[in-house]
Order: C-alpha cells, then structure tokens, then sequence
C-alpha cells in the first residue's frame, strides 16, 4: 500500500513510531498513573523528562516539567489521550479496584463503541474505547 499526499502524491517517509508530549505541573504524578493504572514503563527518566513506553501499538508518552511561571503553551487547554484497546469491560472493573480516578463511568454509545474515560493527577484525560458492533449489525 502506497501512502499519498490529499494532491495524490506519494510519501517516501513511513512513520514506525509515535509519541504523544505533554507538558504537565508534575510528571512524577502523571508517571505514577500511567505505570499504574496503564501498563506504561518508564523507559527515560531526566530532571526535565520521563518517558514512558509499552511493548505494544501505544505511542510512547513524553511527560515533560511545564515551566509554573509561564502560562500554558498555545494550544488545547483540555487534553484527552484515546486508546483503542480489547476487553475494556474488565478493564473498567481492574481500575475500579486500583481506585483511578474515573470520570465517565463505562458505557456503551448506540453506534457499538464502548467506552470509559479516567484523569490523571495532571487533569490529562484517557479515554479507552472499544468497538463492540451493535445488535443485528
């Protein structure tokens, strides 16, 4: 499969890996979350930086010191990072026991996905969805 340009033009580059970078007041607290409660590792750590990685599709996330005496980048103030994953019912029960911060309870949109969203300490919201079709489809 040939990846083109919207002008049909074809692209030489072929991206192998993402990362998703997020400028937090905390990443000590936003490191905690994502090892906890989503299987992260942290691959790097710096004084400025961790990264955090999984041996799956995941991108890689990026967690890096916000400088407190500026105000926020340009850019969304609200954040929500999505991952596409498998059984996320049982997902839903394991991060109701480990006590993460849940703020949209597991439920199930009329077009088949299911879906559940936590936030972590730094207010970053994770969605995790999974395509359930729906009855007779």
């Amino acid at each position: 499969m040939t990846v083109t340009t919207a002008g049909g033009v074809p692209l030489a580059m072929n991206i192998v890996a993402s990362t998703v970078t997020l400028s937090v007041a905390d990443p000590g607290a936003s490191t905690r979350f994502f090892t906890t409660h989503l299987g992260y590792r942290e691959v790097l750590a710096d004084e400025e930086f961790v990264i955090l990685g999984r041996d799956d599709a995941a991108p890689d996330v990026l967690l890096r010191q916000r400088d407190l005496e500026l105000p926020p980048g340009p850019g969304p103030v609200w954040v929500l990072v999505s991952f596409a994953v498998t059984g996320v019912a049982a997902e839903y029960e394991r991060l109701r026991r480990e006590g993460a911060h849940i703020t949209v309870p597991l439920r199930r949109e009329p077009w088949g996905e299911q879906l559940l969203e936590l936030t972590d300490p730094n207010g970053i919201v994770v969605q995790l969805t999974e395509w359930i079709p729906p009855a007779g489809a």
